[in-house]
Parts: structure tokens; C-alpha cells; sequence
């Protein structure tokens, strides 16, 4: 960890990293949250960041759409290849959002050891994730969706559409 990561990350004070999101992207951040101040991280305007949420940028791209709210607790990793949420979207609490994920092909290597690949992380215009979701890496959910509470996103969710369970999949289509 770079000094200046370091900096930015223990010596400056919840309200100043606050007043600092604000001014920078005009958006609200808790000064309870913990979110990279990364030239990577992109957050749009009137999005409402809550407490005990920790946005992490430091890998790669992480843009955030305008007017989103991502609720108490959440886990947001961008992973090298990146995450993507678009505009209008409703994160619950305690979602986890990952662009990364270990190696595990080689079984005489340790997980930690394979070190990890990315393949991004996207969430369409206007969708609702609802409370204790995963989003894993390599997941497209499309515009207009909603994720039913405690689901797991492994893959692809249409636009239009109502996905719940483990793995997520389809209900209904929204019309």
C-alpha cells in the first residue's frame, strides 16, 4: 500500500471525506461509509451512499449512475476489469457486489497462490436489488430489473425481468 493510499485512507475524517465526495461528484456520502477517494471511482450526481457501506475502486473502474442509493452494510469491489451500475438504481442492505474472482484450476496450488481473474461486473438503468444479495463477478443485469431479496446473481438477467433465488433466475418479466 502506497503512502498516499494510506493518507487518504486513515488521515482523513469521515465528514471531510463527506464534504469531499460532495464537492467532488455532488453526491452524498455517510461519513460512516468507507469508499475509495480513487481516480478510478466515478459517482453520479444526487446518489446516496449510507453508513457501513465500503466501496472499494483500487483495482479497477467503478462507476456508480446518477440518482442510486446504496443502502447500510453493502460491499461494492470493482476487480481489474471494472463495475458498471447505471442510473436509478436501489441497492438493500448488506448486498455484496464483486468483479473478481479467484483461480482454482490448478489443484496442487493454493486458491490464494492462483491469484484471480475479472471479468467486470454490469447493472442496468433503474433496477432493485433487494437486502443480502450477491452479484458476482461476470454478471449482467439488464435495465428495469428486480432481484428478489437473499438471490445470488451468477450470470446473465434480461431487461425486464423479476430473478430471485440461488442461482438467480427469471419469475417474471416486468411489462
Amino acid at each position: 500500500m502506497d503512502a498516499a493510499k494510506i493518507l487518504r485512507r486513515f488521515a482523513l475524517p469521515g465528514v471531510g471525506a463527506t464534504l469531499l465526495f460532495y464537492f467532488r461528484f455532488k453526491a452524498f456520502v455517510s461519513p460512516r461509509a468507507e469508499v475509495d477517494f480513487s481516480s478510478k471511482l466515478h459517482i453520479g450526481r444526487k446518489t446516496n451512499i449510507s453508513s457501513f457501506a465500503k466501496i472499494k475502486a483500487s483495482d479497477g473502474p467503478l462507476h456508480i449512475g446518477q440518482r442510486c442509493s446504496i443502502a447500510t452494510g453493502c460491499f461494492i469491489g470493482s476487480g481489474q476489469k471494472g463495475t458498471h451500475i447505471g442510473d436509478d438504481c436501489l441497492i438493500g442492505p448488506n448486498c455484496s457486489i464483486i468483479a473478481n474472482s479467484y483461480r482454482y484450476d490448478q489443484l496442487d496450488v493454493p486458491f490464494t497462490q492462483q491469484g484471480y481473474d475479472s471479468k467486470g461486473t454490469k447493472i442496468g438503468n433503474n433496477v432493485f436489488v433487494g437486502s443480502n444479495c450477491s452479484i458476482v463477478d461476470g454478471s449482467i443485469i439488464g435495465d428495469n430489473c428486480m432481484i428478489g431479496a437473499q438471490s445470488l446473481v451468477n450470470g446473465t438477467i434480461p431487461a425486464n425481468s423479476v430473478a430471485q433465488g440461488n442461482p438467480a433466475q427469471v419469475v417474471f418479466t416486468r411489462r
